[in-house]
């Protein structure tokens, strides 16, 4: 397996408590191993940027979990908060450097639901 590339900036390690364990599986599972987090980031890679673009997902991510999950991700530098591009005061959001390097692995879970879950399809063939 090749090593990741070695990050512009020092990687900030959530307290040890918040940690189940230093194994690399576990710590990604802690930031986006539940049920809505990977949702919010293929939204994103999806060109949606807006928090009433991921509540109106088909999914129907309730809104307090999605502010929870948007804080979440901005807090491990998955994605930023940036200047809405209709100039509205509400603020847009977009996939960090650390965040769009999850695309592989997102290509990757798209690709095995849809070999392996009947009734699958893609909204977006990424590349």
């Amino acid at each position: 397996m090749p090593k990741a590339k070695a990050s512009k900036r020092p990687l900030k390690a959530p307290p040890t408590s918040s940690r189940r364990s230093p194994c690399p599986v576990s710590c990604a599972l802690d930031l986006f191993g539940d049920r809505w987090t990977l949702l919010v980031i293929r939204d994103l890679m999806l060109g949606r940027s807006r928090f009433k673009d991921f509540v109106s997902s088909p999914e129907g991510i309730p809104t307090n979990i999605l502010s929870d999950r948007l804080e979440r991700l901005l807090e491990a530098d998955i994605i930023r908060q940036i200047p809405a591009s209709d100039g509205g005061k509400r603020m847009a959001y977009e996939l960090t450097e650390k965040g769009d390097s999850l695309r592989p692995v997102m290509k990757s879970i798209r690709d095995w639901g849809l070999a392996w879950e009947p009734g699958t399809k893609a909204i977006l063939q990424q590349s």
